[in-house]
């Protein structure tokens, strides 16, 4: 069984993270094209993350849209507080997993 990549998201995970998204509404009189799936966003945005590419570098080939709504998404979510929410939760599910690895962790705190 191969390794998953770091930006793959598993059903599990996905059912964490998917509520916490805000639900934007297509606009009946101007509907423009259909939105982008929110998981297919989010692995573009750890896609980029995770090999350090700039966002207009983004393969479209992947499926994870365009460079440009992957990090607009981004900044959407950041301004709602969703990576606030998920940092304040997933913790707390992995270590009730078992999951959380200490020696690679890493606490952000004042100093003192």
């Amino acid at each position: 069984m191969s390794r998953p990549k770091p930006w793959e998201i598993d059903d599990d995970l996905w059912a964490l993270i998917e509520p916490l998204l805000p639900v934007v509404e297509r606009r009946p009189d101007h509907p423009g094209r259909k939105r982008l799936d929110d998981r297919k966003a989010l692995q573009g945005i750890l896609f980029v993350l995770a090999t350090d590419i700039q966002w207009e570098w983004l393969p479209q080939e992947l499926g994870f849209g365009s460079g440009m709504t992957c990090w607009r998404r981004l900044r959407d979510w950041n301004q709602a507080g969703v990576w606030q929410q998920l940092q304040a939760i997933l913790p707390a599910k992995l270590r009730g997993a078992n999951q959380l690895d200490f020696s690679r962790a890493a606490i952000d705190a004042p100093p003192g």
